[in-house]
Formats: C-alpha cells, structure tokens, sequence
C-alpha cells in the first residue's frame, strides 16, 4: 500500500526535490497543448509548474497519499487536476504525450510492471522523463536506519520488514528499459550530493518523508524514540564544521520516446 505522507510538512521540506524537478522541466520543448501525467506528484508545485507549461493542454497529478493531494489540490487550474491514486495501479491507455516522474519511482518495487503501464498510457511520439533514486544514495541514512532497527527495543516490529526503496544501477536499469519497444531510450546517473544548509533543514527532510515508513510499524508510545535517535544519528554522521550537513544523493535519469506507430506488447514482457 502507498505511503501516507503529510502534504504539508513534505512541502516545507522538500527544496531539494524541487531543483531536481525544476531542472528537469526546464528541458522540455513543448507546443503548449499536450496532456502530461506527473507520477507521484507530492504537494503539487512541480506539477502547476508543468501546467504553465501547456496552457492548452492539461496535466494530471497523481500520489498514493491522502494528504498529498490534499495540499496539491489547492493548486487546481483550469487544465490542472490531481486524483488520488497508487502509481502501481494506474491503467491509462495511449493518453499522454509526456510522463514525467521526479523524486518518486525509488518508493515502487516494480519497475518491469511499472514500465510496461507507462509505456501503455504514453500516446506514439510521446515521452517519458524520469528522476529517481540510483544505487549509493544516501547511504548515512539508510545505515542509521539499519542500527536503528536492529536495537532490542526497536527489533521485533521489524521482523519481516523490508526496505521501502529500488535504488538501481544505472546499467542495470537501461537494460530494464530496454526491455520495452521504445523508439530511443537513454538512461544515466547523476552525483546530486547535498548540502542541507543547517541542521533544521535535514531534520526536516529526514521526518518528511524518509522516515515515515518506518514509524508506520512502530506503535505511538515508540514513534518519537525511534525518531529521535535517527534524528541524532543522522546530525552525527552528516554535520560538518561550517554548520551545513552532508547527504550524498545518486539520482537515475531516464527518456524515452515512444514509436510513432504504436508497437504492441509482447505478452512475454
């Protein structure tokens, strides 16, 4: 099931998700009236972003979570909306010029399957534009969090637990691409290491989202124990002497443009 993270609290917390996103979009050439599908589309600013983008056309925002598209929902223009919906279980069909997806696809499991339902909602001549989460990334975080949950008093509500994110190599997600009849595809990492400027703002980002699937299996009386020891942790490992604090960050990025003329399927893929 999608996570449910908190709209707001991600809004205040995610500047480094916006940049990403932002330097995206900067590289589409668009006509103005495409439909554009934004995976995962969070508090929505990114997503209004793209709406600007093709005031004759129209853009759908979709999140998993609740709360994430009640914040973006505020943010509705007349060619943008959001709806609420899993990103595993999306099923448009030959609907959208562009999709585009930044700071998500590292949360779904799935990718062959994940591929295959972009593929299908992409129209011919369309594409996708992808920003995700690659192998090596953030590793203080993932290491604290690993100690975290090995803890007596943490270790039992973790039995059976796995890690919530994909973290590919980038060769191994080109091939994975590949799999699919696009007409081009390009797959590439990126060094996206980051210095959050003070120890607030890592704090932020470490409640807003990356902590939340793991309080989701902690009961209420444990939540802010466990989430003050990866808080400190955290400000241990990363602080550095001039105050900021260091994450490094590896990012996948993917295009690919569909045919054309549009090439079934195989039932084998």
């Amino acid at each position: 099931m999608p996570h449910e993270f908190n709209g707001e609290q991600y809004k205040q917390a995610s500047t480094h998700q916006k940049e990403w996103g932002n330097k995206i979009i900067a590289e589409f050439k668009l006509k103005g009236d495409e439909k554009i599908l934004d995976l995962g589309c969070g508090d929505g600013v990114l997503t209004v972003e793209l709406a600007q983008l093709v005031l004759k056309g129209f853009v759908l925002g979709i999140d998993g979570s609740n709360s994430m598209i009640e914040t973006a929902g505020k943010l509705e223009m007349k060619n943008l909306s959001f709806r609420v919906l899993d990103i595993n279980e999306m099923d448009f069909n030959n609907e959208f010029d562009v999709v585009f997806s930044n700071a998500t696809l590292h949360w779904i499991k799935d990718h062959k399957q994940l591929l295959k339902n972009v593929y299908r909602a992409t129209r011919p001549d369309g594409i996708l534009r992808f920003n995700f989460g690659a192998e090596g990334n953030c590793p203080n975080f993932i290491r604290i969090m690993q100690e975290a949950m090995r803890l007596p008093e943490y270790q039992g509500y973790f039995i059976g637990f796995e890690l919530p994110w994909y973290f590919p190599e980038p060769g191994q997600y080109e091939l994975l691409v590949r799999e699919l009849p696009f007409q081009e595809a390009k797959v590439w990492g990126e060094n996206a290491d980051r210095y959050f400027p003070d120890v607030e703002a890592i704090t932020k980002w470490i409640d807003q989202p990356s902590l939340v699937p793991f309080l989701e299996v902690i009961p209420a009386k444990e939540k802010q124990g466990f989430r003050n020891y990866v808080v400190e942790k955290m400000i241990q490992a990363t602080r550095q002497p001039d105050g900021r604090c260091f994450e490094p960050f590896r990012r996948i990025n993917v295009w690919a443009r569909k045919s054309p003329a549009t090439t079934p399927l195989s039932p084998d893929i």
